[in-house]
């Protein structure tokens, strides 16, 4: 029997432990590992049908990859979906409008004020300290 085969045998964590070692010990290693996993599936659950359950599930609301919305069967239920959606995307970008005013509101007043404390200071050269006298 070889190496592959008692690790599949153990299952996941042999396969976890042996990649983290090889991490470990030589980074290369470690990455081989993890590509050898990756492209022969042993750590993939959707390839035995665990996950098929729960990706139709998901299927119906995000597309195969997470994206845009499906359906949900009640025409109603998605006019509702949409038009709330569209309302909350209204009033964030209101709030970040208003969040823009208040940050270029706050930066006005501070440059006025550093404009006024400019103007106020003296435009000779800077006044020097005296020298300390002697001590008898």
């Amino acid at each position: 029997m070889d190496i592959a085969a008692k690790l599949d045998d153990i299952g996941k964590p042999a396969w976890i432990g042996l990649m983290v070692v090889g991490f470990i010990l030589f980074w290369p290693i470690g990455l081989a590992i993890l590509a050898f996993l990756i492209w022969s599936g042993r750590m993939g659950c959707w390839k035995r049908g665990h996950m098929s359950e729960f990706r139709k599930a998901r299927g119906r609301w995000y597309g195969p990859c997470g994206g845009g919305r499906y359906s949900s069967g009640n025409s109603a239920f998605d006019e509702y979906r949409a038009e709330t959606l569209r309302r909350l995307e209204d009033e964030q970008k209101e709030f970040m409008d208003f969040l823009d005013r208040l940050r270029q509101a706050k930066d006005r007043a501070e440059f006025e004020q550093f404009m006024a404390e400019r103007r106020d200071r003296p435009q000779g050269p800077a006044p020097e300290a005296p020298e300390p006298q002697p001590r008898a």
